[in-house]
């Protein structure tokens, strides 16, 4: 492969059936100032090796958008799933979009070479769905390829919709699993129909667990009179410990809820204890030292000329029952608050610039409801009917606003929907954007319990 000025390829390897190739590309900080500052965009590569090498070369790209925001690009180490199913006709770009993994990581090491609070805000500025859409489009041009297909999970839905609206030209295909943004509502409101969707997902699983609730409750209670440090040294306060809600957002994910709180307490030589081994656990769900800019821009992928302002902190008081002081505190999903970065090591020297973030009024828009009323990109997307994190109602409004937009909506999948059946998914979509009604079937799973 040659490769287009300000891009270069690291390294290929071949194991376990799958080539990859390592790719780099420069490019501008602000895509509205390429002849300014500029930072590096790290992408891997991955195909089939059941393909000879010179058909990879002729085989299309498929870019796929994780989750997040703050996400880096998923490393494998074999062909499994979405991407097995994926790998029998694309190349697969697999991106670390911009600040994370190899793309000029941010976070609280780097970050403070930008200056003061300000001056870091104002660099993050550039870190959102319309940045990391015009990243694609320059990397499209620099591998020489045509329109590609993007698939689109959780938050790489969303860069998807910005995709649609910034530069469909570049898109063959648009697939979105589980990521059909608002395009208009204010972040309060995203926040709202969030916490109420988690409100029902924690009586659904004390209904799977009835034991459960009793434990949660135990360890709140435990936690505001006992310093227990998790094994990075911080404390661990009750409202941290409500962040393992996170996983009730999956059908495979939401059983290791249990399987957490059955060894939480031991007996000390002073009385109840939590274990050490439930302590590690918890550190590794609750940290933000992989991910940084999941807490720094989370709201911001709602914002588009106002600002967040802390928005799931101040709907928190329309919903106690999340309180950490109730009598029997719910668990807590993807909402951003303010003490994240008076409690996590890896956010507290940035406690300052998130606050200059939630405080910025002027984002731009991120999508263009014309440009999507008048879309003519085949396009595919699975709305989970019962997920907690990207609200099926507002998703249905989105779908309707899309012009040719095929929906597929499932109580079959929780978010994580693709960890549970990839290949289904994928291939379902696929067939629904290449005009193929209903695709094939995906696989059903469910709860055992539910």
């Amino acid at each position: 492969m040659s490769t287009a000025p300000g891009h270069r390829v690291l390294g290929r390897h071949e194991f376990r059936g799958l080539r990859t190739a390592e790719h780099v590309f420069r490019l501008p900080l602000d895509h509205g100032r390429p002849g300014g500052e500029h930072l590096e965009v790290f992408a891997r590569e991955y195909s089939s090796a059941t393909h000879p090498p010179a058909a990879v070369e002729r085989l299309p790209w498929l870019v796929f958008l994780q989750g997040g925001p703050g996400g880096r690009g998923n490393r494998v180490t074999g062909l499994s799933g979405w991407m097995k199913e994926a790998a029998r006709d694309f190349r697969i770009l697999m991106l670390d979009q911009r600040g994370t993994g190899l793309s000029a990581p941010a976070d609280r090491v780097t970050l403070p070479a930008r200056g003061g609070p300000a001056e870091q805000a104002a660099y993050l500025a550039h870190f959102r769905a319309d940045s990391i859409v015009l990243d694609c489009e320059a990397i499209r041009r620099a591998l020489g390829s045509g329109p590609w297909t993007v698939f689109g999970q959780s938050y790489g839905g969303f860069c998807t919709l910005t995709y649609l609206s910034l530069a469909p030209h570049g898109l063959r295909r648009a697939l979105i699993a589980g990521g059909l943004a608002p395009l208009d509502a204010a972040a309060d409101d995203v926040y709202r129909a969030t916490y109420a969707r988690v409100a029902e997902r924690n009586e659904q699983y004390f209904g799977w667990y009835p034991g459960d609730r009793a434990a949660v409750t135990a360890v709140v209670e435990h936690l505001h009179g006992r310093d227990e440090r998790l094994p990075s040294g911080e404390r661990l306060t009750p409202e941290r410990f409500q962040l393992v809600g996170n996983l009730l957002g999956g059908n495979t994910r939401v059983d290791m809820l249990h399987y957490l709180l059955e060894d939480a307490f031991t007996r000390g030589a002073d009385g109840p204890r939590l274990s050490d081994a439930f302590l590690a656990q918890i550190h590794q769900l609750v940290t933000r030292a992989p991910n940084p800019l999941y807490a720094l821009l989370h709201e911001s992928i709602y914002a588009q000329g106002a600002a967040t302002d802390w928005a799931a902190w101040r709907v928190l008081d329309e919903f106690p029952a999340f309180r950490p002081d109730a009598d029997a505190p719910l668990l807590l999903g993807e909402m951003v608050m303010p003490w994240y970065f008076e409690q996590d090591p890896a956010l507290v020297p940035l406690a300052e610039t998130a606050e200059e973030l939630a405080r910025k009024g002027d984002w731009g828009p991120l999508y263009d409801p014309g440009r999507l009323a008048l879309n003519d990109v085949p396009a595919a997307a699975a709305v989970y009917r019962d997920d907690i994190y990207v609200d099926r109602d507002l998703s249905l409004g989105t779908a309707k606003r899309v012009r040719g937009l095929e929906v597929w909506e499932t109580a079959d999948f929780h978010h994580d929907g693709i960890a549970d059946d990839g290949e289904g998914i994928f291939a379902r979509l696929l067939a629904m954007a290449d005009g193929e009604r209903g695709g094939p079937p995906a696989a059903r799973l469910g709860h055992v319990g539910g």
